[in-house]
C-alpha cells in the first residue's frame, strides 16, 4: 500500500479551481456533494454558467451568509443556496426529465473509485451495513453529456481510487471523461488513464505508483 502525503499537491479548493477552468461559458452544470460544490465559486467571472440541482432549481446561486439564508432554498446536498435573477423552480420529476433528456451539459461528481475505462463507483462500498444512497448520480451519469470527477487520488489509508476495475457497486459504465485529483488531471484514454497535468511539485512516477492501473504520460 502506497500512502499519499496530503500536505503536497492541490488542496480541495485548488482542485475545484482547476476543474472550473474546464467549464465553458454558457454551460448548464450540475454539481455533486462535497468538493464539487466548491467549483461554483471558482468559475472565471467572465463566463456565465447556469447551475442545476436535481431537487428542482435551475439558476442556483452561491451559498448565503448565515443571517440571510432561507431554510427552504437548498441544493441536493441540503445546503442552503441562493437563486440568481431569472432562476426557475420546478417539480422534482421535471428536474430529472432535464437530466435524462440530455439537457445538462456537465456534471461534476465525487468518487470512491474510477476504472481505467471510465466506470464510476460513487454511491456504496457494497458492505452489508452500508446505507444505500444512490441519489441522482445514476441518472446524471446516464443523461449528462460530460461527466467529470473530483476526488482525492487515494483513500485516507492509502488505497488508490483510480483502478483497473471497480470493486464497489457501479454508478455507471464508461461514463467519466476527466478526473481531477490532488495530484493530477487525468483523462480516460484508449490506453487507460492519460495524464493531462501534474499538480505543482508532483512527478509522474509519484502519481503512477499511486494509480492501480496503466497511466500514460503526457504526450504518450
Amino acid at each position: 500500500m502506497t500512502s499519499t502525503d496530503r500536505s503536497i499537491g492541490w488542496s480541495r479548493e485548488e482542485m475545484a479551481e482547476r476543474a472550473a477552468l474546464d467549464i465553458p461559458g454558457g454551460s448548464y452544470v450540475n454539481l455533486g456533494i462535497g468538493i464539487p460544490e466548491k467549483v461554483a465559486k471558482c468559475v472565471p467571472t467572465d463566463r456565465e454558467v447556469v447551475y442545476h440541482t436535481e431537487n428542482g432549481l435551475l439558476g442556483m446561486g452561491p451559498s448565503p451568509t448565515s443571517e440571510h439564508g432561507d431554510p427552504e432554498l437548498i441544493n441536493a446536498g441540503k445546503r442552503q443556496v441562493t437563486a440568481i435573477p431569472g432562476a426557475a423552480y420546478f417539480h422534482h420529476a421535471d428536474s430529472f426529465v432535464m437530466i435524462r433528456g440530455g439537457h445538462i451539459d456537465i456534471c461534476i461528481l465525487g468518487a470512491m473509485q474510477v476504472s481505467r475505462t471510465g466506470d464510476l463507483a460513487n454511491w456504496s462500498t457494497g458492505d452489508p451495513d452500508a446505507v444505500p444512497a444512490v441519489g441522482g448520480a445514476m441518472d446524471l451519469v446516464a443523461g449528462v453529456r460530460t461527466v467529470y470527477v473530483i476526488t482525492q487520488h487515494c483513500t485516507k489509508d492509502g488505497r488508490p481510487k483510480l483502478v483497473e476495475a471497480c470493486s464497489y457497486p457501479l454508478t455507471g459504465r464508461a461514463v467519466v471523461k476527466r478526473i481531477y485529483t490532488d495530484l493530477a488531471v487525468i483523462d480516460i484514454g484508449t490506453g487507460g488513464f492519460q495524464l493531462v497535468e501534474l499538480a505543482p511539485g508532483i512527478g509522474f512516477e509519484y502519481v503512477r505508483e499511486r494509480t492501480d492501473a496503466n497511466l500514460v504520460p503526457m504526450g504518450g
